[in-house]
């Protein structure tokens, strides 16, 4: 169930390895852990390069087999529907395992399934699990896990490497363990009908059967299951926050706690050590750790299925193929400033995208005093220019570098119109003259399309 993407922070409990006392709790959950036959033995076959990052399929089994008729009640969890996988996240760290990253996959994304062709994402482990035929319970499980696995090596070049998946009551137990998680509503919500979530507007600590209804609402938001996996992201940070804090790190009796409820609620693939999985993650901090949602295009309909339409396979193969690149590194305050001339080699053409009349003509003025070489002013193609931009032909970077220095605060970027030789100044709303400091742009406001990460980030949340 989306409740279930928590098993993030069920698995991160094992960073506490790193000790003598976390190394023995390792074993524990190690020797007690509940094994499924989960990774295809074709597992390559649908995946691009195999390199030393590892990739763990996390999924939320819906299966409320394990609940009593009181506990169905209080967490307002239905009946059982047995197969369900509505929740699914890969976590990708690479090699050097200095940092995270958790890409969250709608459960109506439309996928090829292999052997079964187009449908929703959610359906692969259905297929899997009812292919099985006559097989026990644990092989049908298998069945549909290596079947959702493939599915997903296929959909993003990767391979799966392992496999989790965590029921409703381990995340019941965890976040009840961890004190509960903050949140900030921007709304008051009332989905008693479905979920059970009804909370106030604001912040607030939620935990046990109140975390599980905050995270599988869905009804009554206004992006539907985009905003329940904004809502599982916020609270997932929450509780690795809370797991890497002292309260936690330094309480033995809350360690065990932990470890004994990771143990019971997961259920991992055959190979997974989870002793080297803590080691390869113990460099990762809260700060390192990044939630995304898989690149898509929003929801949309194929034949009568409401579905979530994703990007074009390059695109996806490109996305996942980044998410092992080294992070940028900052510009050291140390490092050379960028070439610049003389500013009388330089030819400049302004262009007003500010809608302030009259401030290409006070640019002519200034860059002339400046020594540059001012050869036109007009008004640009739109006058809702924020931002001050420098443009150039590839090959002329001196000489916009020359320019940019002129109006500190200036972006500078490449254009394929521009006329070599000629540098152009599109004016926007932050100029305040040559030789002065644009003004800061605020950051922009998350909208509906982006990515659940940048949404997460930002105020309250739906």
């Amino acid at each position: 169930m989306v409740a279930s993407r928590i098993v993030a922070g069920l698995l991160s409990v094992l960073l506490l390895a790193g000790s003598g006392w976390g190394w023995y709790l390792g074993q524990v959950a190690d020797a007690t852990v509940n094994r499924t036959d989960a990774i295809p033995a074709d597992g390559n076959e649908d995946s691009g390069d195999v390199g030393e990052a590892m990739n763990l399929l996390l999924v939320g089994n819906d299966s409320r087999s394990n609940l009593t008729d009181e506990q169905l009640a209080e967490f307002n969890a239905g009946t059982d529907s047995g197969v369900n996988t509505d929740t699914m996240i890969l976590a990708h760290v690479p090699a050097d395992g200095s940092r995270a990253s958790f890409v969250s996959f709608p459960r109506d994304s439309w996928v090829e399934i292999p052997g079964y062709g187009w449908d929703k994402l959610n359906a692969a482990y259905a297929y899997g699990y009812a292919d099985a035929g006559s097989a026990d319970q644990s092989g049908r499980q298998a069945a549909g896990a290596r079947l959702l696995v493939r599915t997903i090596n296929r959909l993003t070049g990767l391979q799966i490497d392992h496999y989790a998946e965590v029921d409703l009551l381990g995340f019941f137990e965890l976040s009840s363990v961890v004190g509960g998680v903050e949140v900030n509503l921007c709304t008051a919500v009332d989905d008693r009908e479905w979920s059970g979530a009804f909370f106030p507007a604001g912040p607030q600590t939620i935990s046990g059967a109140d975390a599980l209804r905050f995270v599988r609402q869905r009804h009554g938001l206004p992006g539907g299951d985009f905003d329940r996996i904004v809502r599982q992201q916020v609270f997932i940070a929450g509780v690795l926050r809370k797991m890497l804090s002292e309260d936690v790190l330094l309480d033995l009796g809350k360690q065990r706690e932990l470890v004994q409820a990771a143990a019971e609620s997961l259920t991992v693939d055959e190979d997974l050590d989870l002793l080297q999985l803590a080691e390869q993650m113990q460099s990762v901090t809260t700060g390192s750790i990044e939630f995304q949602t898989v690149p898509n295009l929003g929801v949309d309909r194929e034949g009568d299925k409401s579905i979530v339409r994703l990007e074009e396979e390059e695109t996806l193969r490109r996305f996942f193929a980044e998410l092992s690149a080294e992070p940028e590194e900052p510009a050291s305050e140390d490092a050379a400033p960028p070439e610049t001339v003389d500013p009388s080699e330089v030819s400049v053409a302004v262009f007003n995208g500010s809608g302030a009349s009259g401030l290409a003509a006070q640019a002519e003025t200034e860059l002339d005093a400046e020594g540059f070489t001012v050869v036109s002013t007009g008004n640009a193609d739109s006058s809702d220019y924020l931002q001050t931009v420098v443009r150039h032909a590839a090959g002329d970077e001196t000489l916009a570098a020359t320019v940019a220095a002129a109006v500190p605060g200036a972006v500078t970027e490449v254009v394929d119109g521009a006329t070599p030789g000629t540098v152009q100044l599109v004016l926007g709303t932050d100029f305040n003259g040559v030789g002065e400091a644009t003004d800061v742009q605020p950051p922009a406001e998350a909208g509906a399309g982006e990515d659940a990460r940048t949404a997460a980030d930002t105020g309250c949340i739906n």
